[in-house]
């Protein structure tokens, strides 16, 4: 049979643990890195939707393209 585990010994169910909490993007220790391919894909397609391409760039960082992906989300109505 499987032990219990009460809360304090469960990093699910602590309500005092905050390591996979979100944060800003400019908190972010890879934020500076060239962004993701996910990122990427995901940027263009909500440019396209956004009709503006010039939001898409393809030298952005992860933060960046992060924090572009919010805006872009808010403008076409998926936020």
């Amino acid at each position: 049979m499987a032990k219990t585990q009460d809360t304090a010994e469960n990093p699910k169910i602590d309500p005092k643990d905050e390591s996979n909490r979100i944060k800003d993007p400019d908190q972010w220790t890879t934020g500076g890195e060239p962004m993701t391919g996910a990122q990427a894909s995901y940027l263009k397609t909500l440019s396209e939707q956004a009709k503006d391409e010039k939001a898409f760039d393809p030298e952005l960082d992860k933060a960046e393209a992060s924090k572009r992906i919010d805006a872009l989300r808010k403008e076409t109505g998926k936020d």
